[in-house]
């Protein structure tokens, strides 16, 4: 697990005996949410469905389970304080059924599983994308409305999934709602390994003309909002049944983030790009083509795709700088250059 610079990261208070547990402590969040957890003192277990002897060495309690069966959430929540219900199933493409069991039955099995043990506090990971539309989004705030039409079955299902977290708070368990958006860092999993295997198969083009912004946050900031939103719901009345936008603060172009990672890899620049309109009746086309022919794998582009990657979503972290008192600690700079170690520890 990844360690350094975790003492430049603010967080709450040290616990006292509190039992935690982690849905998806195995996974590129979940394990960044761990390492704060154990280094802060909590006992910790994790939620998974698979097997983690890693986390097992250092001192985590290993559930293995799906969070679609409701007698194995319950099992991993009873006897804990707080609960991070951070897995989901994400992606670009794939069929709603497949998206909505984990990420709202699950969530619902969470709740109630919550509801049954007494878990005072409980902390959600969403997503920035639960409001994506089909517009760009600068510097909008919680207040914007989620979109009549989602982009995608996995912003659908995440989206129902925040109103059921959010309208379960209650004196008896209180809850927050972290949207989060395009999270990366050393150990990451989807963003920039996709990026990088995309590039060195020449796969990969700029949609639209190269000039949308987007907001990022680097995992540590990730994992620090989530120890201080757990923190809020205990000290911070106003903060409890509301969703808070998380990222590092510091807007930047797409492409020049892309080209900057792709760099760090040896790789040459994006030098081809196509019109939006194009990607997005591309992305249609080759999803129709998927579906017919019930091909394997995800499609190399989709309307989701297209939208996400040529318009601007970047997002006001104020209430969450004034609730929960979160502060991005790790720049966008100072990322950049852990990412570049990581990378180069990995050729």
């Amino acid at each position: 697990m990844n360690t350094e610079g975790m003492e430049n990261v603010t967080g709450p208070p040290r616990p006292t005996g509190e039992q935690v547990l982690v849905t998806g402590g195995g996974g590129f969040l979940g394990r960044a949410i761990v390492e704060r957890l154990l280094v802060a003192g909590y006992a910790v277990r994790s939620f998974a469905r698979g097997d983690y002897p890693e986390l097992r060495e250092r001192g985590v309690t290993v559930i293995r389970g799906d969070l679609t069966d409701p007698e194995a959430v319950q099992r991993a929540c009873d006897g804990c304080d707080v609960v991070f219900h951070n897995a989901a199933k994400a992606g670009v493409w794939g069929g709603y059924d497949s998206f909505y069991g984990p990420n709202v039955v699950g969530t619902k099995n969470i709740l109630v599983a919550c509801g049954r043990a007494g878990v005072g506090r409980l902390v959600f990971t969403s997503s920035a994308s639960v409001v994506f539309g089909d517009t760009d989004m600068e510097g909008v705030d919680e207040s914007v409305p989620y979109p009549d039409h989602p982009c995608s079955p996995y912003t659908a299902t995440k989206a129902e999934a925040e109103r059921l977290v959010l309208a379960a708070d209650s004196p008896a368990l209180r809850t927050i709602s972290l949207r989060p958006h395009l999270i990366w860092g050393p150990g990451d999993t989807q963003i920039v390994p996709r990026i990088l295997a995309q590039a060195r198969a020449g796969k990969i083009l700029r949609v639209g003309a190269g000039k949308n912004i987007v907001d990022t946050t680097y995992i540590d900031n990730v994992a620090a909002a989530h120890l201080l939103a757990a923190a809020a719901l205990k000290d911070n009345p106003h903060a409890s049944g509301r969703a808070y936008f998380i990222s590092n603060g510091e807007p930047v172009n797409l492409w020049d983030f892309v080209n900057r990672i792709l760099s760090m890899a040896g790789i040459p620049p994006i030098r081809r790009g196509i019109p939006k309109s194009v990607a997005v009746l591309l992305g249609g086309m080759i999803e129709k083509i998927h579906l017919a022919l019930k091909l394997p794998g995800e499609p190399r582009m989709t309307r989701f795709l297209a939208e996400e990657l040529a318009t601007s979503h970047w997002f006001d972290i104020g209430a969450a700088r004034r609730e929960l008192k979160y502060e991005p600690q790790v720049s966008m700079e100072e990322g950049l250059l852990r990412l570049r170690a990581w990378l180069q520890g990995q050729a």
